[in-house]
Parts: C-alpha cells; structure tokens; sequence
C-alpha cells in the first residue's frame, strides 16, 4: 500500500469520464488524499454571481482525475472507499436556474410558463460544530442543517472510446448525486478500460434527496480515498456499501426506468451474496428494501435501492473489500485550511 497527495492546478480538472490522459498512477490497496473543486468552479462568491453571468459553457461541474489504477482491467471491478470528505471552505453555494431542477419547464419538458428566477444563496459550514446553516433571500428566516459531506460526481472511464459529461451519469458512475457517496461508504464499478481511469468532484457539504432545485450545497473538497481492485468481478450498475447496508444504483430517464434497474440489481446481487432463488430475493427486497433517490434534474435520473445488511446474514460482498478498504490509515483532510 502507498499513499499519495496529489493537489490539482486548473489545468489538470476534466469535464468529461473517458477521453483525458491520466494525472496519478495507483495501484491496488493506494490511498490518495486529493482536492475537488465546486461544481462552478469557485467563481461563485457572492449572492450577485449569478452562474449564468460568471460560469463559462460547457465548464461546469469540474472533476479531479483521472487517476490511472494500474491493477485494473475490463471485466474486474474498481471499489473505491471515501474514508474522509471535508469541506475545503467555509462558504457553500446554491442556486436556482432558468431552465434545469425538477420544478421548473426544461428542455425536455417544455411548458408554456415563466422561466424560474436565477437566484444564489451563500450557507455558513461550521466543519467543528457540523452545522450548514440556510439563510432565506427575503427574509430573516434561517436553519442549521446537519453537515453530510458528500460527493455528487465519481466514475470512471466508459467503454466502446466514448466520452461522457461530467454532467450525467450511467453505467460508468457519474454525476449520480446521491447523499449515500459519503465518507464510510465503499463504491464499487464495472472497469471498462485499461487503468479504470477514476475521477471525482462535485463536493456537496449536504443534499437532499432528489436534489429536487438541481443544485446542493456546493463546496470544494479536501478528499481521501483508498482504492482496490476485484479481479474477475464485473460490477454492471454502480452499487454502494455502507456499514449497515447495500445499494444498487441505477441511471436513466423516465425516473421509473432508473427504479427498475436499481431494483433489479439489488435483487440479482441479493440473490447472489445469500444464495437464494432469484423470487425468493426479489419478494425480501420488495419487503425489506428501501428505494432513495439521488437526483430527477440531471440528464439521466439517479435512483437507489437499499438492502439492510442484517438480511446477509453476515456474507461480505466482494469479499470483504468494504471492511478491508475501511480499515486503511489516513490523515483527515488533503490540505489545511480554506481555499
């Protein structure tokens, strides 16, 4: 195992999994401690930036990577555990758009009705007290939200050469904007190029289910991972380890198009780690399970489905790979300080 450091310049973030040459070479069992610009790219300062005025087409939501995982075939499967995720300024931003969030006419939904307004909001991070506080634009209205560092955007390079936004999500990962990419979680997806090619950004100090406006709480990150690859294991949709559960993700628009491969997912792999016929699984997931949503704003929907980990009955998917990468020695944070 080696650790590294690895602190990008503005010419090193990609816009886009797949199609970029390589920043860092690990190896299986690496740790690395990295920054992650915000989704704006840290223009945003004040509540008179709006991004449409400050942000430049089509460089928005910048991903650090890719990193090149010299173990990593097609076929096998890259898990990458988050053992820290700390916000890297003490401002978060959100905002409202014209045209994108799930309550609003879009290009794919079109209504004859006025455009949303574009409006920013600035939150307070207090990292100590794990407090992000709201404040509302037109009034004295304000809440202390509990801080849940996460990462919207995490994936690797798809197959057949393409290249895909760093805007989207699908087999490869992507911008799936799911609260459960937390520090303690383990994501595990398919490789489908030599190397894997990993990347990440989008740091969200929180986000609520559904990411229901198109926008969370957006802040840079200081980021650590440890990383390991499964040899012989292909992983078809991205899925999720916790300590208390496993998630299938699935990616797709219509959203019932996304909760059908997530549940049908879960109940293969379920099916697969407890050695039950494939109904038998599919009935304790329809019973047992639970289905978060990630985003219904991006170019592709992010659903999850949820098994609680005592209905293993103690088998260890991936052999064990969450536990291990768990237990991997690291520092708190890729830096000090606010940027």
């Amino acid at each position: 195992m080696a650790q590294h450091t690895f602190m990008p310049t503005d010419k090193d973030y990609g816009y886009t999994f797949g199609a970029k040459m390589p920043l860092v070479h690990l190896r299986s069992g690496d740790v690395l401690s990295t920054y992650t610009e915000d989704c704006f790219g840290g223009v945003i300062k004040t509540v008179d930036d709006l991004p449409s005025q400050v942000c430049t087409m089509p460089y928005l939501n910048p991903v650090t990577g890719p990193f090149f995982i010299e173990d990593a075939e097609p076929g096998d499967t890259l898990a990458v555990h988050f053992l820290s995720i700390v916000p890297a300024r003490t401002t978060g931003v959100s905002s409202t758009f014209p045209h994108f969030g799930a309550l609003t006419s879009t290009s794919h939904t079109a209504s004859l009705q006025p455009s949303l307004e574009e409006r920013v909001w600035l939150y307070d991070i207090d990292v100590k007290a794990g407090v992000v506080r709201y404040r509302a634009r037109l009034s004295e209205y304000t809440a202390d939200l509990p801080l849940d560092p996460m990462h919207g955007t995490v994936g690797v390079a798809p197959g057949g050469f393409e290249a895909r936004s760093s805007l989207t999500c699908d087999t490869h990962g992507g911008n799936m904007d799911t609260p459960e990419l937390r520090a303690g979680t383990t994501l595990y997806l398919g490789v489908n190029v030599h190397g894997a090619m990993l990347g990440l950004g989008d740091g969200h100090a929180r986000q609520g289910q559904g990411e229901a406006s198109g926008v969370a709480v957006e802040v840079a990150m200081y980021t650590t991972i440890a990383v390991e690859v499964i040899k012989g294991v292909s992983t078809p949709w991205p899925r999720i380890e916790s300590d208390t559960a496993i998630m299938s993700v699935g990616c797709a628009r219509p959203l019932e198009d996304a909760f059908r491969i997530s549940q049908h997912d879960l109940v293969g792999w379920t099916a697969e780690l407890t050695g039950l016929d494939l109904l038998d699984a599919y009935q304790l997931v329809a019973q047992a399970g639970t289905a978060p949503v990630g985003n219904v704003c991006d170019p592709n929907y992010t659903m999850l489905a949820a098994l609680p980990k005592p209905n293993l009955r103690g088998v260890a998917a991936y052999g064990g790979a969450h536990e291990r990468l768990r237990s991997q020695p690291h520092s708190t944070s890729a830096g000090t300080g606010a940027r």
